[in-house]
């Protein structure tokens, strides 16, 4: 494998295309995304160390209609997508590791569809960055008010709405392009019970993940 830098914007994984490399990340931030018809995508899951981009090189359909790009910089180990295909038809079975990890991305995908359909913004925003601090190194995420509305799949005046009533409750603090964490306890108790669930399946399934 070779270890690699990855961009912020860079695309890892194509819509409808087989990747060309799986990425395991030791740092950074990807998304998991998908196309909801106009061009734009929307965001289903996101990636951090804990976890690879690429998973349909593992099973037998090797394109997905998910696509992945980076949204926080840091490094991974890329392998070759003949590599790894060659390495799957030798070695019987999906490593233990992989199949752990793909259930647990399973959780967090279907906690997705059912928060977004079921809780308010402010609520879906909290859970989506919780998710994201947890797998980023300094709790300071630079990224736009018009892209966390891409992601996920809303208005921007309304991401705007949220993060200024987060900010005020303490959750986050802001500037320009950039979200930190604010008080953890204060974010937690603004979500919805979607990030604990997902939080303690990956907890469960993969031991910590989550910098302290």
């Amino acid at each position: 494998m070779d270890r690699v830098r990855l961009n912020r914007g860079e695309r890892l994984a194509g819509l409808g295309r087989s990747p060309s490399h799986a990425y395991f990340l030791l740092s950074g931030l990807a998304v998991l995304d998908y196309e909801i018809g106009n061009g734009q995508c929307t965001s289903v899951s996101v990636v951090g160390r804990e976890g690879v981009v690429g998973l349909s090189l593992f099973m037998s359909g090797e394109t997905s209609p998910i696509g992945a790009s980076v949204i926080a910089p840091g490094e991974a180990f890329r392998l070759r997508a003949d590599v790894l295909v060659a390495e799957r038809r030798v070695v019987a079975g999906i490593p233990v590791c992989v199949l752990r990890y793909m259930q647990a991305l399973t959780t967090q995908m279907a906690q997705t569809a059912v928060c977004n359909r079921h809780h308010l913004l402010p609520q879906q925003l909290s859970r989506w960055l919780l998710l994201a601090f947890d797998r980023i190194d300094d709790g300071d995420l630079r990224i736009t008010h018009e892209v966390l509305a891409q992601l996920l799949g809303v208005r921007r005046e309304g991401v705007t709405v949220a993060i200024g009533a987060l900010v005020e409750a303490g959750c986050l603090r802001t500037s320009r392009a950039h979200v930190a964490m604010g008080d953890r306890a204060r974010l937690e108790a603004a979500s919805c019970d979607c990030y604990r669930i997902i939080r303690d399946e990956y907890a469960r399934l993969l031991g910590t993940y989550r910098r302290s």
